[in-house]
């Protein structure tokens, strides 16, 4: 399984040892975990609360790493999100990519998670002293994804 939207936590370290179970071609293993911060734009956050599109969400990560496997020499890749209400430390999201070669990796992890900030249908949605707000997208992350060749909608 490459994609999982869930509610639980995850452990990278399992989610790594499945990756890379049994091929003996990794050479390279790369990960990104996103966490939930305790400020945003100058506020404090108390939870951050994650809606998706059922199907929609799971299909599109899909894509994405079909895309990062047209573009990059990988072996595999899997992505975590996670859903529901999160505190600050809690871990988000987990992208993990497997190849022969450290650069790929690297190159590749940093692809999905350009694509997944702007790409997925995810809605965060913060708690702070001040209430609670919809976290908008970013210009950078727009910007980022722009370098790998592709136009975010969001522009």
């Amino acid at each position: 399984m490459r994609v999982a939207i869930q509610h639980e936590d995850f452990d990278v370290s399992r989610e790594i040892a499945a990756l890379r179970a049994h091929d003996k071609g990794v050479g390279a293993v790369c990960t990104f975990v996103g966490t939930v911060r305790d400020r945003n734009d100058g506020s404090v956050v108390s939870s951050m609360e994650l809606e998706h599109y059922p199907g929609m969400t799971e299909q599109a990560i899909e894509s994405m790493i079909d895309e990062a496997h047209r573009r990059f020499d990988i072996l595999g890749a899997r992505v975590i999100h996670r859903i529901g209400l999160l505190k600050p430390l809690d871990q988000i999201v987990l992208v993990a990519v497997t190849s022969p070669h450290r650069g790929e990796s690297f190159r590749a992890c940093e692809f999905l998670m350009d694509y997944l900030k702007t790409q997925a249908p995810f809605w965060k949605k913060e708690r702070t002293p001040e209430g609670e707000r919809w976290v908008d997208a970013r210009v950078t992350d727009d910007a980022a994804l722009e370098r790998w060749g592709i136009r975010s909608p969001n522009r």
